[in-house]
């Protein structure tokens, strides 16, 4: 398949407690869309075929996965085989996996005869150098379990270097920068002329920053000293971690940094420490990230917090001054396009970048297509 022209391409985004499902014509454009907040499953089929009624034929779909595993290293067509493999990647992102799965499955039965393409968060960061990549754990983890630090986000990423490339008038292969995705998921990522090279997730989702209702990094002697002191078992660990932490732990209160900005403001004590533990992690987890670049271009945001909450964003900046960053950002005039929000004396840009992760799976099955 060649030309420019390929037709509607359906993008389908089913999350542990969400399904989105959008159809994109070749600029990029909007046909048709579905959204459902609660977690995929029977429903599925209904909502696919509620998509497709709206008469935009798709001409392939495209499925956000969380983990490729540890073989698939590209975004790939899927066949009978490599759908037999991703069940094998399920239980490194059991929260994410499983369900992208149900819906893969539910849209090829109902599509069977146009191709399917997985696209994988995890394969922006398939080329990390291997002192980012390796944890300094037993050869027999490292080699035979297949321990290591995979990163996600990687599909925000691939679309946020490449808006702010443009909003800076560089190629990515050009530059520098610290993107940092904050959401209900929150990561970092350090890009190196184009590609990346250090990020803050690793085997898992769970790694690195606070995040809504996960923990981020804990001291593994810690999950040792719960099991044996505390005698919680690997599941209760597995659900407190995942489930029961994060803002929503430190909070109290809510997992949703704009009802914490608003509770602070009234006196609440809990919500204040919720965001200062956030901003002192996305902090580290940006400095560490720089630490993996010759210098700084810009520091990029993106994600449903970093997109929309500027409060997060001025306390994050406004102290990391060693870095060269600065605070007194102003918030965009039109919040749905990539901007600066840094004064135009700031040394180094910061800019934040609408989500455009189904956008990147579009394009990404664009390319596939024209592999054929």
């Amino acid at each position: 398949m060649s030309g420019k022209g390929i037709g509607p391409v359906l993008v389908v985004d089913a999350g542990s407690s969400s399904l989105h499902l959008t159809v994109f014509n070749d600029d990029e454009m909007v046909l048709a869309e579905q959204d459902s907040s609660s977690a995929p499953g029977d429903d599925a089929p209904r909502l696919l075929r509620q998509v497709l009624d709206e008469g935009h034929e798709p001409v392939a779909v495209g499925h956000r996965i969380v983990h490729s595993g540890a073989k698939l290293r590209r975004h790939v067509l899927v066949d009978d085989d490599v759908r037999a493999y991703l069940d094998h990647a399920s239980d490194m992102a059991p929260l994410h996996v499983p369900p992208a799965l149900a819906v893969l499955d539910a849209a090829r039965e109902l599509l069977p005869d146009v191709p399917h393409a997985a696209c994988f968060d995890t394969v922006f960061h398939a080329d990390l150098p291997a002192a980012a990549r390796e944890y300094a754990v037993p050869v027999t983890w490292r080699e035979e379990y297949g321990l290591r630090r995979y990163g996600f986000h990687g599909l925000s990423y691939a679309w946020a270097l490449d808006q702010a490339a443009k909003l800076l008038d560089r190629r990515p292969e050009q530059l520098h920068v610290v993107i940092a995705h904050l959401g209900g998921g929150c990561s970092a990522c350090a890009v190196r002329d184009g590609r990346s090279v250090d990020t803050t997730m690793g085997l898992t989702p769970l790694e690195g920053l606070v995040m809504s209702h996960r923990s981020g990094s804990v001291d593994p002697g810690a999950l040792t000293w719960l099991q044996t002191r505390h005698h919680l078992s690997p599941d209760d660990i597995d659900d407190a971690l995942n489930h029961q932490s994060g803002l929503l732990a430190l909070s109290g209160t809510s997992d949703d940094t704009r009802d914490l900005v608003r509770s602070r403001a009234a006196g609440d004590e809990r919500a204040a420490l919720a965001l200062d533990v956030f901003a002192h992690h996305c902090r580290r987890g940006i400095a560490a990230m720089a630490a993996s670049l010759d210098r700084l271009d810009a520091l990029v945001f993106t994600g449903e917090i970093g997109e929309d909450q500027p409060e997060v964003r001025e306390e994050v900046c406004a102290r990391l001054t060693a870095l060269g960053l600065a605070g007194s950002l102003h918030t965009p005039d039109d919040t749905s396009r990539p901007s600066i929000v840094s004064g135009s004396q700031a040394a180094i840009p910061v800019i934040v970048v609408p989500t455009g992760e189904a956008q990147q799976v579009g394009r990404e099955t664009r390319v596939l297509l024209r592999e054929l």
